[in-house]
């Protein structure tokens, strides 16, 4: 009798966690299981958007990987973008981290105005500054006039477009500089301590003791910087529009026309699951990876 007891208020507290947590399980299945499912059937299919899809099998997938040159072009361009701005944009955040992470005078000043950026970053009115910025008769350009230097196109510029990119993405690194400062908050400077004790000097220190420390931090930085990264779209469609002569076509970008400006829904969506692959397989070999230098105190040793 007491044992039934027992499970009808089991069975009613779990009927409780299920009508608590229903607005957000029925949130999920509409409004992101549903379309994941609907992108992935739509993927193989020909769907101008103003007709019924009709299925097409593989044919999406056939024409992206051998009869489409824009592909080829924006997966360079992102993957150049990725492999160039993401790794400075974490040493720059772990440089701005160490030294907002100093017991100074009104320094929650100063970690709130280097961090003020970042609420604004990938904003429309950004994009449009910078393009302002590194226009020919930008702000830039004045700046470097006043020196006799004379400046460029940078937006213009094929050779330079791409860089001005970079430079942004690297500039909104508030979000990514708060994680590590809350990282290295995290290290006993019993460690620092004993080191300066042994005669460790600050360089041996940084490599020795907040590197390793820092590590699990460093690798959740960079698996959202990865991810982040590949979907750079707003500043490339404001700033310079995929060009000058593609150089700042991102993938986002080419999966955005796609959709919206040639209305073919199914071979937008097949851009989108083979970007979702790859970022999948690049985020995978990272955990793969992070067993050789991610370090957790709990367990004593890197990574396992």
């Amino acid at each position: 009798m007491e044992q039934t007891r027992k499970r009808k208020n089991m069975e009613m507290n779990n009927w409780a966690g299920y009508v608590f947590i229903s607005p957000w399980l029925i949130g999920f299945l509409l409004l992101t299981l549903w379309p994941i499912g609907q992108s992935f059937y739509l993927s193989f299919t020909d769907y101008p958007l103003l007709s019924d899809p009709v299925w097409s099998g593989l044919a999406n997938y056939k024409k992206i990987f051998t009869n489409d040159d824009d592909f080829v072009q924006s997966l360079t361009v992102t993957f150049t973008f990725v492999l160039i701005s993401l790794p400075l944009k974490l040493i720059f955040s772990l440089l701005v981290a160490m030294l907002l992470n100093k017991k100074l005078k009104g320094m929650h000043f100063y970690r709130t105005a280097i961090y003020f950026p970042s609420l604004i970053g990938g904003s429309i009115a950004v994009s449009l500054l910078w393009r302002n910025m590194f226009g020919v008769d930008g702000y830039v350009n004045e700046v470097l006039s006043w020196f006799g230097i004379q400046g460029t196109g940078w937006i213009s510029n094929p050779d330079t477009a791409l860089s001005t990119l970079i430079l942004l993405n690297i500039w909104q690194f508030g979000s990514t500089m708060v994680i590590f400062l809350a990282g290295l908050k995290q290290i006993p400077q019993e460690l620092y301590e004993s080191a300066s004790v042994d005669g460790a000097t600050k360089l041996r220190k940084f490599f020795h003791i907040t590197l390793p420390m820092l590590s699990p931090v460093m690798f959740f930085n960079l698996i959202l910087g990865i991810i982040g990264s590949f979907q750079m779209f707003t500043a490339a469609l404001i700033i310079t529009k995929g060009g000058p002569m593609h150089s700042t076509y991102m993938y986002a970008m080419f999966l955005y026309e796609k959709a919206f400006k040639h209305f073919q829904m199914g071979y937008a969506s097949a851009l989108a699951w083979i970007l979702l692959v790859i970022v999948a397989v690049i985020t995978a070999l990272n955990f793969a990876a992070s067993r050789y230098w991610v370090f957790y105190e709990s367990d004593g040793r890197g990574g396992k």
